[in-house]
């Protein structure tokens, strides 16, 4: 429904840039003005478009509602300011265009919780997309549910087949050893698929100030506690961890979530390290943020992986791995997600002695 309503509004704006040379009765990709026009109105979000001087070019119904404007359709051609005086919106709106990107505000109006999106448009034109928030609560609540049940409904077969692979190993003849170890490792994979997919999803419907369980977290402590748990494979193939900290790195974050996060680095780049080689961690407080830096002495990031890494079940090239264990492509999404629910991000280059290099950006606590 949003990418209709995304694709509705792109039609839209292109048609409102170029009323004025355009011949009345006039169609857009053909398609009748008044039916787009009809769709929009009827939308269950609120669109509000905004020519370069701030005049609202076309408000739907449900905007109305939502910003308690009733008639403001019939008002087109008057200023935002007239139908809703609010500085809060004046400054987003200002934002947009200034910064050409769009912009997000969460507004109280009277006892209204909105999500206000506005996107830039050519000419200096803005198009607000107004959404109640109690109403995204009650999807993302939903959503969460329905996720609940799934896993559960999933977890349950898994945990008998893989019962049923423990038995049969028990059992077990030079015929068939292959076969059944075979069973066994591929229910383990296909058990933290499911566990990353349910995680995946919680956290993509998670919103950034939605993190429910709070408190102070050493990011140091934190890579040495993940370290120690990895331990066992790196010395497997004689890798070392390297760690450079220094100052107070604490975050306020949700402490599991952020040790899976670093698990997945940490990981990623065991994955990736030569035997005998070094994972190299650095943390660093910058400009108001707890910079971790993970740098593996691997073959580094193809143009492909760079463009894509952050995407759910991308996989770079397996020449490149230097252990034999898969992974589900999901890892490096997990660690997006998590960074922007904790309102930070991350990033990937090359090192240019070699390796790839992940940079996770957190916020400093205050």
């Amino acid at each position: 429904m949003g990418a209709v309503l995304a694709g509705l509004l792109g039609l839209a704006l292109g048609w409102l840039l170029a009323r004025r040379s355009d011949r009345p009765g006039r169609t857009v990709a053909g398609l009748s003005l008044r039916q787009l026009m009809r769709w929009i109105d009827a939308a269950p979000d609120g669109w509000v478009i905004l020519d370069s001087t701030d005049h609202i070019q076309l408000i739907n119904q449900r905007a109305e509602r939502l910003l308690e404007a009733p008639g403001a359709g019939l008002r087109r051609q008057e200023p935002l300011e007239r139908v809703c005086r609010s500085r809060e919106l004046e400054e987003v709106v200002r934002n947009t265009r200034r910064r050409e990107r769009p912009q997000r505000l969460d507004w109280e109006l009277g006892d209204q919780q909105l999500a206000v999106f506005a996107l830039p448009g050519e000419g200096g034109w803005v198009a607000l997309l107004l959404q109640s928030r109690r109403s995204l609560e009650a999807q993302l609540e939903q959503q969460e549910r329905w996720v609940s049940d799934v896993a559960h409904e999933l977890k349950t077969p898994l945990t008998a087949l893989l019962l049923v692979g423990d038995s049969l190993a028990a059992h077990v003849n030079d015929a068939n050893a292959v076969l059944v170890e075979r069973l066994q490792r591929e229910l383990l994979r296909l058990q933290r698929l499911v566990g990353d997919l349910m995680e995946l999803s919680r956290l993509e419907n998670t919103l950034p100030e939605g993190v429910r369980r709070r408190g102070r977290v050493e990011l140091p402590q934190l890579v040495q506690q993940v370290w120690l748990g990895l331990r066992p494979l790196a010395e497997r193939r004689s890798v070392r961890l390297a760690l450079s900290a220094e100052g107070d790195l604490a975050v306020l974050g949700d402490g599991s979530r952020l040790h899976r996060a670093v698990l997945n680095l940490l990981d990623n780049a065991l994955r990736y390290s030569p035997e005998e080689g070094t994972v190299w961690v650095e943390i660093e407080a910058t400009a108001g943020w707890c910079l971790l830096t993970v740098r593996d002495e691997g073959p580094g990031l193809s143009e492909d992986d760079l463009e894509h890494m952050f995407e759910r079940f991308y996989r770079g090239d397996p020449s490149r791995v230097r252990s034999d264990r898969g992974g589900s492509g999901l890892g490096l999404a997990i660690v997006q997600q998590i960074a922007v629910t904790h309102g930070g991000r991350i990033q990937a280059s090359n090192h240019p002695r070699g390796g790839a290099v992940m940079e996770l950006f957190l916020p400093v606590m205050a």
